[in-house]
């Protein structure tokens, strides 16, 4: 993220707004991927941007390089006393309009500094999450705790206000996804966004040579983490690369990521005969690069979905989609424009659309142009950052007009 650039065509606001971002992970991931984009490009905007946080963590690093202000926060002690105290200070110190959360485990934490602080601040969620939070307690009273909750796609805002149940489903996590209770006019859809001139087409060559790539060979892959005990759908993309990997001899199956199934994925590859045709590529953290390197993404996810980043990313770097039709991901691209959905963890159907994209290369580089044009169009991260701009100032009894775009 260190390149990111200034997003061009926004006027200054008028009235500066100071934000404080709480996020106490910092770990890495699509959550806190987003809570830096978003407070980069509202500091981008004028507006006066703080995220507080843990020191030493990979993303702390991250939010230095991009020059956003960044707080490090004390550790959190017992029952997170010290973080919410030291925070609350901060909040007071700083004289803060809004507080936003990302992460579920900060909801509270964010709703009893906003109140010790004393200075009443507005207090903003963000749910990255396609399901509501786990406990009691927060299901019947968070709503009731903050101003406004940032759902990010329209499937999760029906979920924290309708619920979502598929008992037969056999991912336990579908089966039963309750509703928030409250004042559903807090919840927002404001869908996450994507840098477009971060990601874009270039050539890699240097890193598809390095993963062993030749010219010739047309590279669908997996980006993600694989952690145990299913991952996001690898071993069922694997499943469904070798019924087709005999009839696509240049077709490559790559696993891009991390994670403690690692063996099991080697050990699939192995038992499927996709030596020298599939395998888990070293660790990258040049996301943009990574898409650029291949010909068609792959998002077979299994369990639940907001809204993924990692098919924005591919579609903005011109790449075709095959994704599960799950969640919030149709929201994302239009099937056979700019990609293929599939019913989650069906083979067959996987099978299908990896050959669908394998037998006419050059349709597959044409759906990928037009992907990256409609990205531009709908989910540049600059939409997502005006129109959380809009929502703050009318929390605040403020107009937008001022941040729209010239």
């Amino acid at each position: 993220m260190n390149d990111v650039a200034r997003p061009s065509g926004f006027c200054q606001p008028t009235n500066v707004m100071r934000i404080l971002h709480l996020n106490s992970l910092l770990t890495g991931g699509g959550t806190d991927d987003q809570c830096v984009k978003l407070a980069h490009g509202l500091q981008q905007l004028g507006h006066q941007v703080w995220i507080a946080g843990p020191d030493g963590r990979e993303f702390s690093q991250v939010i230095r390089n991009l020059g956003v202000p960044f707080h490090a926060t004390r550790p959190e002690g017992p029952l997170k006393w010290r973080f919410i105290f030291d925070v609350a200070r901060f909040i007071r110190r700083e004289k803060f309009q809004i507080v936003h959360s990302h992460h579920g485990r900060d909801y509270w934490p964010t709703v009893l500094a906003a109140r010790l602080a004393g200075t009443r601040p507005k207090i903003v969620f963000s749910r990255h999450l396609a399901k509501s939070p786990s406990s009691w307690p927060s299901r019947h009273f968070l709503l009731s705790q903050c101003d406004a909750m940032i759902a990010v796609s329209s499937f999760v805002a029906k979920v924290l206000r309708e619920g979502a149940y598929e008992p037969e489903s056999p991912e336990p996590e579908r089966h039963a996804r309750p509703p928030l209770r409250g004042d559903h006019s807090k919840i927002h859809v404001i869908q996450n966004g994507i840098d477009t001139e971060r990601f874009h087409p270039f050539d890699v060559g240097d890193l598809r040579r390095q993963w062993s790539l030749a010219p010739e060979h047309f590279v669908f892959a997996v980006v993600g983490g694989y952690g145990k005990p299913r991952g996001k759908g690898q071993r069922e993309f694997l499943a469904a690369a070798a019924s087709i990997h005999e009839e696509f001899p240049n077709a490559r199956f790559l696993i891009v990521g991390r994670g403690n199934l690692a063996d099991t994925l080697k050990a699939d590859i192995a038992r499927l005969g996709l030596t020298g045709k599939a395998w888990l590529t070293p660790y990258c953290t040049d996301m943009p690069a990574a898409m650029n390197a291949i010909d068609c993404l792959v998002h077979p996810q299994i369990g639940t979905e907001a809204f993924p980043g990692v098919t924005l990313e591919a579609l903005a770097c011109g790449k075709p989609v095959i994704a599960s039709q799950l969640d919030g991901i149709p929201e994302q691209f239009l099937a056979r424009e700019h990609g293929l959905l599939v019913p989650p963890e069906n083979i067959a159907s996987l099978a299908a659309a990896l050959r669908y994209i394998a037998s006419d290369p050059e349709r597959a580089r044409q759906m990928g142009a037009a992907g990256r044009v409609h990205i531009c169009r709908h989910f540049d991260v600059r939409l997502q950052v005006e129109k959380t701009v809009a929502l703050y100032l009318q929390l605040c009894g403020q107009t937008a007009d001022a941040t729209q775009t010239k």
